[in-house]
């Protein structure tokens, strides 16, 4: 499944690609997301921060992965659950977010942005879009990734740092 567009400028971003974390229903801006794919091979990286979770070689592009579960402090997924890609460009690179499940490509013109509740767990209210926060739609609550944040490994606690 491949998914793009473009955001005009000086408009809010109404198109989310939307997946879940554990419980929790994420969605980032179609304009931020190159592609969806199901699981894929993995090249681990030693002495890199926990939360990512290897290499994956994208039709001869070396892509990160990240898994969204160890940067929200969630527990890892069960062993017979293969993450989902979802291929994100931030600041100029390309990383690919591990997800549970993916959802569809959803509109929200007319709905506003509200702030992450301040009962949310920090490290999700860390990637949560500071601009557009939560969504209240009819049947769930989308919490509005930040994908630059979300792939900032050097801000998570897991980072050990130092060289091999």
């Amino acid at each position: 499944m491949s998914v793009t567009a473009t955001a005009s400028a000086g408009t809010a971003v109404e198109q989310y690609c939307t997946f879940w974390v554990a419980d929790l229903f994420f969605g980032v801006a179609v304009a931020e997301v190159q592609e969806v794919l199901r699981a894929q091979p993995m090249t681990p990286v030693p002495r890199a921060a926990g939360a990512v979770t290897g290499l994956i070689n994208l039709r001869g592009q070396i892509v990160t992965a990240v898994d969204l579960r160890v940067r929200l402090g969630l527990p890892p997924r069960a062993s017979d659950q293969l993450p989902m890609n979802v291929i994100v460009r931030s600041r100029g690179e390309v990383v690919s977010l591990l997800v549970d499940d993916i959802g569809d490509v959803i509109d929200t013109a007319g709905v506003d942005g509200q702030p992450a509740p301040a009962n949310m767990p920090r490290k999700v209210q860390d990637l949560v879009c500071k601009e557009r926060g939560v969504l209240p739609l009819a049947d769930a609550i989308l919490l509005v990734l930040d994908a630059d944040r979300a792939v900032d490994v050097s801000t998570a606690s897991d980072n050990p740092g130092g060289t091999p």
